[in-house]
């Protein structure tokens, strides 16, 4: 036993030594050549079974917070992951499947559409559906259908096609659900718990409807109407099985409520066990929705404080998550652990990693790991190559940038709208212009991301006459500007100090059936003259430029200045 632990102690005494010499290169900010070695040497396993919280215990005293002992935790501020992530399928999203349901060519499509818009002039409801029946349209199912998702824009109109569909019989359950869907995107919550009544009563299945209106309640930030949701299954006589609850943790933490969605799962450990996909949901969200490491490892402790092991998918989260903070060192370490306890590393293992090294000016190396990738029979794809794009584009390295989109090319591969995203946050407008009609010519894009990621890069910039020239490229790639695209330019022409300007779009965006803001009309106030303060602002009001009494606020995380409140 003695000679045991004396050989124990020498082996950790090696440990500790290597652990000095990384540290001391992480400090001295070397190239971390040594640590990129991992990644092509053979893995092997240790010959003693020494504690892992010991030796990492050890390194976040030299180097770095510890990876497992407590530390405060604080939930960051959500921001759009750089890398591609590949969420699991949800069957009550129809983002994902609605363009490829729908059928475009659907006889008759165009003269429904044209007679549905016609009816907005008309004063009432019955006077469309009287307007309806003289035109003589005989809708069909498919018609109905393809109709809804073409007017998923405007859901009054939506809705009309949906009512006029029921009275000719031409219904089904796809019908119900995205009819459902399209009014949770519009938040008209009452009118879509009135059809899943009425889907009840006809004796038609709800569950996907009930999971609709889950992840609906999630986007609109209401994650305590998305719980209620799902205690409500009972009540339609459907089963909240593990299914619709990892469902119902997804949605929440897909929009940013990742601590409702841990506080819900561990309350109900009852009735549904810890297991290692629960978890993986919400270190999921900690990694890749919120980018947050210190609330990510404190999940990760938490999975071994109750005996639920990681897979392959806990160690993607945790080395993406290592990634887009900028920790190489991280990032290897765990790629080795994770090969040393038999998991086969995956391509979005091998695309952090990749991210990792370009960010960290190690692009040769970054290089190298494609062909490494080659060689363990994978093979790279655009997500592989955005990784290294993306943070060349962040560090306006558009030279290298635009040399791997060329290799990208030559293997076959087609660029992605990330790809295209990458180059518009660092071009000025003719660039970003000439990158639109790029897109457009090849078939990708552009979407409504696209011009948020326009607009909030332009007002970013203070730069609000050229984010309202991108406001009329919209409309002229046929993109009608949805509540969030609204909502992006109202604030930012506030920010900016365009009210006039910011009220104009706030009384269209009305006229066109979205609902009011409470938020945006307390930001359009009419602010407050007279009064004196130490800090004062500048605001554009009409052609004038007055001073007025502010006090510091926040708008999606800018510093901005509003009127003191009497």
């Amino acid at each position: 036993m003695l000679w045991q632990l004396g050989l124990k102690q020498r082996y950790f005494k090696k440990i500790l030594m290597a652990v000095a010499f990384f540290s001391l290169a992480v400090r001295r900010r070397a190239k971390p050549l040594l640590l990129v070695s991992l990644l092509f040497r053979p893995s092997f396993h240790q010959p003693f079974n020494i504690s892992l919280q010991t030796f990492y215990s050890f390194h976040s005293s030299a180097t770095s917070p510890s990876f497992f002992s407590p530390s405060q935790t604080h939930l960051q501020k959500y921001q759009i992951s750089p890398l591609e992530s590949s969420p699991n399928y949800d069957t009550s999203d129809f983002e994902v499947d609605g363009e490829e349901t729908c059928n475009p060519n659907e006889p008759g499509l165009d003269g429904f559409l044209e007679t549905l818009k016609q009816t907005k002039q008309l004063p009432s409801e019955g006077d469309a559906t009287a307007f309806l029946e003289e035109s003589g349209v005989r809708p069909t199912r498919g018609l109905v259908y393809s109709a809804i998702w073409a007017l998923r824009h405007e859901w009054e109109l939506a809705l009309l096609a949906f009512r006029w569909g029921e009275r000719w019989g031409c219904q089904s359950a796809d019908v119900w659900n995205l009819m459902i869907w399209v009014l949770g995107k519009h938040r008209s919550f009452r009118t879509a718990w009135s059809l899943i009544r009425d889907m009840h009563r006809f004796s038609l299945s709800t569950r996907r409807a009930l999971l609709i209106m889950i992840s609906r309640y999630a986007a609109a930030n209401n994650p305590s109407k998305a719980i209620r949701t799902f205690h409500a299954m009972d009540r339609f006589k459907i089963i909240p099985d593990t299914e619709a609850f990892f469902i119902l943790l997804r949605a929440l933490c897909k929009h940013g409520n990742i601590e409702e969605a841990e506080e819900f799962m561990l309350i109900n450990r009852k009735v549904f066990p810890l297991e290692t996909e629960g978890f993986n949901i919400i270190l999921n969200g900690w990694c890749n929705i919120s980018v947050d490491v210190v609330e990510a490892k404190r999940v990760w402790r938490g999975m071994s404080n109750n005996c639920v092991t990681p897979n392959a998918t806990s160690y993607t989260c945790m080395i993406s998550c290592f990634s887009k903070d900028g920790n190489l060192f991280d990032s290897l370490r765990l790629y080795d652990e994770m090969k040393k306890r038999g998991w086969i590393p995956g391509l979005e293992v091998y695309n952090s990693l990749i991210n990792v090294l370009t960010r960290e000016n190690c692009l040769k190396e970054a290089l190298h790991v494609i062909d490494k990738i080659k060689e363990t029979g994978l093979r790279p794809d655009s997500s592989t190559y955005n990784a290294i794009i993306l943070p060349l584009c962040e560090a306006h390295k558009l030279v290298e940038a635009r040399n791997v989109w060329a290799n990208m090319v030559r293997e076959g591969l087609k660029p992605t709208i990330t790809t295209y995203h990458a180059f518009i946050g660092g071009m000025n407008v003719e660039g970003t212009l000439e990158m639109l009609s790029q897109m457009r010519e090849a078939h990708c894009g552009p979407n409504s991301h696209t011009y948020l990621l326009v607009l909030n890069k332009f007002f970013k910039l203070g730069q609000p006459g050229n984010a309202l020239k991108m406001w009329l490229e919209i409309e002229k790639y046929e993109l009608l500007p949805d509540s969030a695209h609204y909502a992006a330019l109202i604030q930012g022409l506030a920010a900016c100090g365009w009210l006039m300007k910011a009220r104009e779009f706030y009384a269209e965006m009305r006229s066109r059936g979205f609902l009011d803001d409470p938020e945006l009309e307390k930001l359009l106030r009419e602010p407050l003259v007279g009064n004196k303060c130490h800090k004062g602002g500048p605001l554009q009001n009409g052609n004038e430029d007055i001073r007025i009494p502010c006090t510091k606020g926040h708008i999606r995380g800018r510093k901005v200045f509003r009127p003191m409140k009497r």
